[in-house]
């Protein structure tokens, strides 16, 4: 791996950022903690003022006089972490409402999507243009040649300084994670049994969600579960993907699949530490297809596309791993972790597949010849490409 230590790695995301800045008056960013919200506005917008409500003194600041705070910080301000202070987005609407011509004016950041988004909603709708920002994607570092990323994590402060003392890194992120996000978001109860949530989720990355199963082993009832499963998407922990029914049959199953963001944390969490664990383990092929759909949807989100991600699995066993519905066609993808093609590995995929759409085997052997709306290829070639 290269030597990146304290070089900024440019984001996908800034491209749209930019046009976003030009457009609206608020820009909101959300995305998980530690992704690089707030280096990568400080690196693409050094001309505008930072100022994070993650310190106690400008919390202090604000809520003793609220009106001279937005007048000092009026134009081209970055404030980070704005599920602290509620009271600024009604604040920063009549700013705006003042004069909507001035365009990039705002720009909002939270870890909290939960929380933002109620805000925005009760405030600031159709003034803000909402973008999310994941940890780093496979196209972001390509060429550092990480080898172990799939079970070692894309947070960038673990990638920057080469995965040492990762798992203390995770340790802490958790323990950070309930005691200031989700103390914040609502009153969740037992922390203990939501932690144990978290690990029974990653011991299940890429399967269907059972509710019922999770609430007879934590033994909270399924009401208890969901709200605890909708924290965990709202924090950008896990998120769910959704089964397809459209035009691929009527007796399919209704529960959706749960995948994590970051593929780190479930090895982690599992107790993986080393690729012979990862490659030789039961999990292997779970987390495989975890990172992989987890990568294609940072690329939907950091080129902002309107795309939509479904599985699709029959009551009688047919399953395919990922659609990615872009609207007019679709990709009809299959993840194996093998490194050698068998026919019978895309047998659902082209059973399925319609003349305007594209079916893909991503595996982690070469690409091999195939029809000409079917491809086999290595995940990587996938990966690398822009939507």
């Amino acid at each position: 791996m290269k030597n990146i230590h304290n070089k900024y790695v440019k984001r996908k995301i800034e491209k749209v950022l930019i046009e976003y800045l030009n457009y609206f008056s608020i820009i909101g960013l959300t995305g998980p903690r530690q992704s690089g919200k707030s280096t990568m506005l400080k690196a693409c917008l050094p001309d505008y003022q930072y100022i994070t409500f993650d310190d106690y003194k400008v919390k202090e600041l604000f809520y003793s006089d609220r009106d001279k705070f937005i007048s000092i910080y009026d134009n081209k301000v970055i404030f980070d972490e704005v599920h602290h202070v509620p009271e600024l987005f009604d604040l920063v609407k009549l700013a705006v409402d003042q004069d909507r011509s001035i365009k990039g004016r705002f720009i909002l950041t939270s870890s909290a999507q939960f929380k933002m988004m109620r805000n925005i909603s009760e405030s600031l709708a159709g003034r803000i243009g909402l973008l999310t920002l994941l940890p780093f994607s496979f196209q972001e570092i390509e060429k550092l040649g990480i080898v172990e990323i799939e079970f070692k994590g894309n947070y960038p402060e673990l990638i920057m300084s080469n995965y040492k003392y990762s798992d203390k890194w995770y340790s802490s992120y958790i323990e950070t994670y309930l005691q200031k996000d989700i103390k914040l978001l609502s009153n969740i109860g037992d922390l203990y049994d939501f932690s144990r949530l978290i690990s029974l989720l990653a011991a299940r990355s890429s399967q269907q969600l059972n509710m019922s199963n999770l609430s007879k082993e934590l033994g909270v009832a399924v009401s208890t579960i969901k709200r605890w499963i909708s924290i965990l998407e709202a924090t950008y922990v896990i998120f769910l993907l959704q089964p397809y029914y459209d035009n691929l049959g009527k007796r399919v199953v209704k529960s959706p699949k749960c995948y994590f963001y970051d593929t780190g944390l479930v090895a982690y969490l599992t107790g993986i530490e080393t690729s012979k664990m990862y490659n030789n383990g039961p999990m292997a092929g779970s987390i495989f297809e975890n990172y992989v759909i987890s990568e294609i949807y940072k690329k939907i989100k950091h080129q902002d596309l309107p795309y939509k991600l479904y599985f699709f699995r029959t009551n009688h066993g047919e399953e395919i791993d990922l659609i990615v519905d872009k609207k007019h066609t679709k990709d009809i993808i299959e993840i194996k972790k093998n490194m050698t093609f068998k026919l019978n590995m895309i047998k659902t995929v082209e059973k399925y597949l319609k003349e305007n759409d594209n079916g893909f085997l991503l595996y982690n052997g070469a690409k091999f010849p195939y029809v000409k709306n079917m491809e086999i290829i290595n995940y990587k070639e996938y990966l690398s490409r822009d939507y």
